[in-house]
């Protein structure tokens, strides 16, 4: 199993500092349905942990880097929020079975090879409450990145390669599904909240045209 993750600490791009606009749906459910533990796999710069938490729920969180991890921390300190956050990676998550009312995991839980996935979705399970819920984003084999073969990259196995990336996501590996996928990985143990969207992700180049540069299919599931 190989797993990585971004080096925060080159990341230059502000993208990552904004919650994702379904938080706000997500908070007002979570809310709804009495949610109050959220597990925030792959925290980042902290931004779903900081926006979940600022919003009364009790957040914890791991990421692989000391970086993330440590800004975190004094982020949740200096405003005095309910965060949790340890260095940590996701194929042996550090808390105990049922802690956790939610999942959530934005473009993290790719980042290992076939084995690696299914060792993290064994640690998801475990961890999630049944009847909880699991809100992540999966990387698609439709993206050119996988499906180009001009497109610079070098495979690990046949769901899994690394990109020709550089700065902060430099040689982390990318396990890609398709639809058959998700169904053979999730429906044994989860129902479907909603049904699955595939969002597309472009590049601004500098004479201001679009190209397409990867997509992912965003996953709402409640473990049964």
């Amino acid at each position: 199993m190989i797993f990585k993750g971004w080096d925060w600490e080159k990341n230059k791009d502000n993208y990552w500092l904004t919650p994702d606009n379904d938080a706000y749906f997500l908070a007002e459910r979570f809310q709804d349905l009495g949610y109050k533990d959220i597990f925030d796999l792959g925290v980042g710069l902290g931004r779903h942990s900081i926006f979940f938490a600022r919003r009364g729920f009790r957040v914890k969180g791991i990421d692989i880097s000391e970086y993330a991890v440590k800004h975190l921390k004094e982020i949740a300190e200096d405003n005095k929020l309910n965060i949790e956050v340890k260095c940590a990676n996701m194929l042996s998550i550090p808390f105990p079975d049922n802690s956790f009312d939610v999942v959530f995991s934005f473009n993290v839980i790719y980042h290992t090879d076939t084995k690696g996935f299914q060792t993290v979705l064994g640690e998801i399970k475990r961890v999630l409450k049944n009847g909880g819920e699991f809100y992540f984003t999966m990387i698609s084999k439709n993206s050119v990145t996988f499906k180009d073969p001009a497109y610079p990259k070098t495979f690990v196995d046949e769901n899994t390669l690394i990109i020709d990336a550089k700065e902060a996501e430099k040689d982390v590996p990318h396990f890609y599904v398709n639809l058959d996928d998700i169904k053979n990985l999730f429906t044994a143990d989860f129902d479907f909240v909603s049904p699955i969207k595939e969002v597309e992700t472009t590049e601004i180049l500098p004479d201001g045209s679009f190209k397409e540069f990867s997509k992912h299919f965003v996953l709402h599931l409640k473990k049964r």
